[in-house]
């Protein structure tokens, strides 16, 4: 695209600058976890409506629908809008509701994870609509919601359900405005160990379920060190951590007789559930613990409609070359905005685009206000800059999209 439409833009987008700190601190002050999410996303639509969409809808799970433009291919531009908890209040030197503007920043619960990217968003929205896009795309920003709970279950239910399919998709979790072009997918996995009980006075006529899970443990701890990066180590190697151990017997003075293990399991490329499972199985196995099962864990809480959608807990590994036309157009809108090309990287964690690329191979990247470490910390906090800058990205991109021919 052009340089001048980019400076354009940028320049529409500063001065947006304070309208869209202000409207983040606005959404931060509604609450919203995952499945209690309808205030925000009514606060949200009614945004929308007033800065000017084409169009505004919610879907029978719940996301927020807003269009611009009338293309006849979808550009999507995602944020998921629930946050996690607060954990401990006592941390917290602020109110995590505040939305307090000082110093440059933003603070509250969710400023960079990732309403953030919500509010940056509706800037966008708003650029393109007053500078009359009238390009291939229609561009839906979507508000998603449940991603902290289950990531990527909102799209999948607007893939497959709905039948909402983007030709291409931009997640706006935080990346320090950086482009982001792949990250590792992850699944949950349940160990159940059985033994056998018998009286704690003499625990030689039991089998401990307990000691068991400890040797499995350390086996799963043993796997993690021997697993192995992708081949042109961008992800990285995939890791798997024991999360929970819950063990169970018939009283307090008891050998126990049953054991669970919670395992979160990261996946580099290459890696999928059934190569994951095994692997579990075969470490416990082979250190010397029987009757063992593991299975994934299926995602089943009903939305804030009353929804009842359901998924597996896996989440599918996704990246895309440097050199992609859709990676390509992204440092290109970059370029033209700021006069500089971005830094290419990955995620550390999960987003939405493991049902979007990772489970139906449509072209994603990303790119976000705020810096990931903030992420379900205390004292969450993202830059006033770093909002309009990125909602400067979002209305350039699908001019230069339109212009890469794409």
């Amino acid at each position: 695209m052009s340089m001048n439409n980019g400076k354009d833009i940028k320049a529409r987008a500063e001065a947006l600058k304070d309208w869209t700190a202000k409207n983040l601190s606005e959404i931060i002050k509604v609450p919203a976890m995952s499945n209690k999410e309808k205030d925000r996303i009514l606060f949200l639509k009614e945004m929308c409506e007033k800065a000017g969409f084409d169009e505004v809808r919610i879907d029978g799970l719940g996301n927020l629908l807003a269009r611009v433009g009338n293309g006849p291919k979808i550009l999507a531009i995602d944020a998921h809008i629930d946050t996690v908890g607060i954990g401990d209040r006592s941390q917290w030197k602020k109110d995590p509701f505040s939305g307090d503007i000082e110093n440059g920043l933003v603070h509250g619960r969710g400023t960079s994870d990732q309403t953030g990217g919500a509010a940056s968003m509706i800037s966008a929205g708003r650029i393109l609509k007053e500078m009359g896009y009238k390009g291939q795309y229609s561009v839906w920003f979507v508000f998603s919601i449940i991603e902290e709970d289950c990531d990527g279950i909102c799209w999948k239910y607007l893939i497959e359900e709905e039948g909402f399919k983007p030709d291409f998709f931009v997640s706006t979790e935080p990346t320090t405005l950086r482009l982001y072009r792949g990250h590792r997918g992850r699944m949950e996995m349940e160990v159940r160990i059985k033994g056998v009980s018998c009286h704690g006075s003499a625990p030689e006529r039991g089998v401990s379920a307990a000691y068991k899970a400890a040797r499995a443990a350390l086996a799963i701890e043993a796997l993690n060190d021997a697993l192995k990066p992708d081949d042109d180590k961008f992800l990285g190697k995939g890791t798997i951590v024991v999360s929970q151990i819950n063990v169970h017997g018939p009283s307090q003075c008891a050998v126990p007789d049953e054991a669970m293990l919670y395992l979160d399991r990261r996946l580099t490329w290459g890696e999928t559930a059934d190569i994951a499972i095994k692997q579990v199985k075969d470490a416990i196995l082979a250190s010397g613990v029987d009757a063992v099962e593991v299975t994934m864990p299926e995602y089943a809480i009903p939305s804030w409609t009353g929804k009842d959608y359901r998924q597996e807990l896996y989440f599918p590994t996704w990246k895309f070359p440097a050199d992609h036309p859709f990676v390509k157009a992204g440092v290109a809108a970059h370029e033209a905005a700021f006069s500089a090309p971005p830094v290419v990287d990955k995620w550390t964690f999960s987003t939405n685009a493991v049902a979007v690329a990772g489970r139906h191979g449509i072209p994603s990247i990303g790119f976000g206000p705020g810096d990931e470490n903030q992420a379900h910390a205390p004292n969450e906090v993202t830059r006033v800059d770093d909002l309009w800058k990125a909602a400067a990205f979002y209305a350039a991109l699908p001019y230069a999209m339109d212009e890469a021919g794409l």
